[in-house]
């Protein structure tokens, strides 16, 4: 486990929802619904969000699943989980979550369980980026899916030169507002070794994935990796 990138995720914890809207030009609402509509989550699934953060994806995924269903909100922040926790009680019904602090290098679930995966701006963050998507398959049931939402470099230079614009005049100065400039600061070498999307899915299928799939989304900025377990 990385104790340095938790140590951020516990720091920017408070305004974790809000500099995610600011990344994501006020969009990350409807490329998460789309995440779910990738996962192939149905009513009645059990399924798990991983590096659930305040537990966004984790709730609408619950929604999907229905009170018949069970999500289970994975994270190694235990102050973005008690973020969600708090979030999830504000709900009426209850919506159905259980909110696990562990790694997704080394999942504390059984072989085969889930019906069902989600993970929304994590990958990007994981110290073993094979390692973790072995961990996906390990867990998925057979012909279960999951759908992996993150932030990328473009390929159009114009576009990474826009991305990187927006980081450095837009998102690291409102951070640094909030005494957050250097949690924020991180981002852009983040993008810059994250692995393209035809990589990520080389990774994926190395990790044991028959079917997968990349879908640039805004213009590239962002991608889905939709991957099934035959």
């Amino acid at each position: 486990m990385n104790q340095d990138v938790r140590a951020i995720f516990n720091r920017i914890a408070p305004v974790y929802d809000q500099l995610n809207n600011w990344l994501s030009l006020g969009q990350h609402h409807i490329w998460k619904e789309m995440t779910i509509k990738w996962s192939g989550a149905k009513f009645g699934d059990t399924c798990i969000d991983l590096c659930c953060g305040s537990g966004d994806l984790a709730l609408r995924l619950a929604r999907q699943v229905g009170k018949t269903g069970q999500v289970y909100g994975v994270d190694f922040s235990p102050n973005l989980l008690a973020a969600a926790q708090a979030r999830s009680q504000q709900q009426y019904p209850q919506p159905p979550v259980s909110w696990i602090e562990a790694d997704v290098l080394d999942l504390p679930f059984e072989d085969h369980q889930f019906d069902a995966a989600t993970m929304g701006y994590g990958l990007r963050n994981v110290k073993d980026i094979p390692r973790s998507l072995k961990e996906i398959y390990r867990v998925l049931k057979p012909g279960a899916k999951a759908a992996i939402l993150d932030f990328h470099r473009p390929n159009n230079q114009q576009l990474r030169a826009f991305q990187q614009w927006y980081l450095n005049s837009i998102v690291v100065p409102m951070a640094e507002g909030m005494g957050l400039k250097e949690e924020y600061a991180y981002i852009s070498p983040s993008l810059d070794r994250f692995p393209t999307g035809d990589e990520q899915k080389q990774l994926a299928m190395q990790a044991g994935f028959a079917s997968v799939t990349h879908y640039p989304i805004a213009n590239g900025m962002m991608g889905v990796l939709v991957v099934s377990k035959f």
